[in-house]
This record gives structure tokens, sequence and C-alpha cells, in this order.
């Protein structure tokens, strides 16, 4: 990456190739370390005799009130299942605060009260955090900022790392895809569909501890947020070196979120999600694990959406309704701009 004249781009930002050459070409030049190259959603810490998994994110979406949460929920949620999809159990979080001058007190009640909700919900502490206020004009009305530790309660905490996947173990996930993408684009836009998109904005660690309570065959775990289901597979095959097939008719999509992208020409599978859980077990366990999540209210829809193969290596492809196959490749521009 040459940074002679290149300038930043929202595409640096959206979760897919143009933000993982940031990443890799720049930030791990000068930062890189065996920890941060590991690229998880945690970074696991050795912590005296035992680990700990630690996590950081900033929450820019836009707009901050959108059907389903508010970005004090959103930034609770995200951070949550950032710690939980490695294995993790959530304990503590940071919450700081970055306000527009101007933004309606009633408002960042609203904000702080839904954020404060979700901890308990959660059951995660708020234990530090900070506030800075800025002059109108110097920020998109808020910006929350959060860290979050948790700690680990079994062998779970090598699952970020992918290293036991092979051939023929199961692609599950716990509900339908695309819901908080479109739900933030319908209320950015003010569309008037007959059918209302609700955010799926949920902190998933209960569901997830849930299931690593009763197997041990989950293998690797993942949160597909920016960039949706297509950038965390094609993460995942460009790890193992394998190759993934997912099935179309398998994927869970709401109507409301199919119509919304038929119309505007997106494809789900490339749209955030915020309260999904990618889990890739032995295909033995599938069908327990789908039993566990689907008893859970945010894993009724649960489904097993593809495979693992040795076949075309390093890449992603759909098999189509109508029996034909295409490749998912990774996102390049951006189909929806902050977002989470």
């Amino acid at each position: 990456m040459s940074s002679n004249g290149e300038k930043i781009m929202l595409s640096h930002g959206n979760g897919g190739r143009m933000m993982h050459h940031l990443i890799e070409d720049l930030f791990f030049k000068y930062f890189a370390n065996p920890i941060l190259i590991e690229q998880s959603d945690a970074a696991i810490l050795p912590a005296g005799s035992a680990e700990i998994a630690f996590t950081t994110d900033s929450f820019v979406i836009d707009p901050i009130f959108f059907p389903g949460g508010n970005i004090g929920k959103l930034s609770v949620c995200g951070t949550v299942n950032d710690l939980a999809v490695s294995g993790a159990d959530p304990r503590y979080i940071s919450v700081s605060f970055i306000i527009e001058e101007g933004l309606p007190m009633k408002d960042l009640e609203l904000i702080v009260s839904e954020l404060a909700l979700e901890a308990r919900n959660a059951k995660v502490a708020i234990v530090t955090g900070d506030t800075k206020v800025v002059n109108q004009g110097k920020c998109d009305k808020i910006f929350i900022n959060t860290a979050g530790i948790g700690n680990f309660s079994n062998e779970s905490r090598r699952i970020n790392r992918a290293g036991t996947i092979h051939a023929g173990d199961v692609i599950i996930i716990n509900g339908t895809i695309g819901d908080h993408g479109m739900a933030v684009m319908s209320a950015r836009e003010s569309f008037n569909f007959k059918t209302r998109v609700v955010s799926d904005c949920a902190s998933l660690n209960h569901l997830i501890r849930e299931v690593l309570d009763r197997t041990s065959k989950v293998k690797f775990m993942r949160d597909p947020t920016r960039g949706g289901v297509a950038t965390v597979l094609n993460e995942l095959a460009g790890k193992t070196g394998l190759g993934i097939e997912i099935d179309e008719s398998a994927l869970p999509v709401n109507r409301g979120v199919s119509a919304m992208c038929e119309l505007l020409g997106f494809d789900p599978l490339y749209i955030a999600n915020e309260g999904k859980v990618i889990i890739v077990a032995d295909d033995e366990a599938g069908d327990h694990i789908l039993d566990i999540m689907r008893k859970n209210t945010l894993g009724w829809q649960s489904a097993i959406i593809g495979r693992v193969v040795e076949d075309h290596p390093g890449k992603v492809v759909l098999k189509t309704d109508t029996g034909g196959r295409r490749i998912i490749d990774s996102l390049t521009g951006d189909q929806l701009p902050r977002i989470c």
C-alpha cells in the first residue's frame, strides 16, 4: 500500500477487501505482534495463571435511532458479541461518548438508558468511561467507543483461531440475515415500505454460552457485522485454505429484507447483522446445535446454511435455487456506509 497521494475512502471501513488491505498494509506494518496478527474479534491475553478476552469498538451509525434499537444498545451488543464469539463470557465494558454540541438532552438520555438496559440484560457491568463534547459540525450527533473484557469458563478460548476446521464441517447461523443493515437503510432514507424491517440488534452471549456448555464440537464462531455473512465466510476460507459452499435455499432471509434488497440492488449476504453468529461445527453435531439454538428466542430461525469442502480452496461458492453456482467474493465497494 502506497500512501503517496492516496486518501481514505468510506470503503476502507466497510469490513471488505479495502479495509483488510488498510489493516494488513498499514496498521500491521507498525503495530504487528503475535496477538494482533490473529485478527480475531477479541484478543486473548494472559492474566496471571488464566487468560482473558479483550476487545474494543467504535460506533458511528447514521441514523442514531433505528427500528429495533439505537446507538446505545448497539454499542453494548457489538462489544458483548465480539467477546462471546471468542468463547469468552463478557464481564466488564467501558463506554466513552463523543457528543456534538446541540444534541438534545432527551436524545442522549434515551441512548444512555437503552445502553444501560442492554448491559443489564447481558449481565455486563459498565465500569469506566469518558465524555467529550465537540463543536457543532465536528461530529455527527454522537459517537460511542467501547472496550470489553471477558473471562473463560472452559476450553473454548481457541475457537477464534479456526485451527481444527476440516472438510465436512457444517456452517450454522442463528437466524435471518441482513435485518440490521436494511433497517438502518430504511430509517436513513425514510422508505415507506409496507413491511417494516427491524434490526436484529441483540446480545448473543447467553445463546452462545448455552451452545458451548452443551457441546464441545464448535470449531469457530464469528458475528457477521460489517460486510455481512459473505465477508466472514471469505475470511474463513482464506484462513483455512479450504472451500466453502452455501445453499441459497437454506439461507434465512426475512421477506421485507428480501424485497428491499431486490428493489435496491443489494445482496443480503453482504448486509450487516448485529444479532447473528456464524458457527462452524462437526457435521455430527449440527442437528444437536440447531436444537439448542432453536429453543432460544434469538435462535428459533437457526439453520445449517452450508459446509466446508475440499473443492475450490480459498473460495466461497453459492449453490443457487436454479441449480447453478456462483462465487461469493469479498466486498470491494460500499453497499451501506455507516451501519455500525
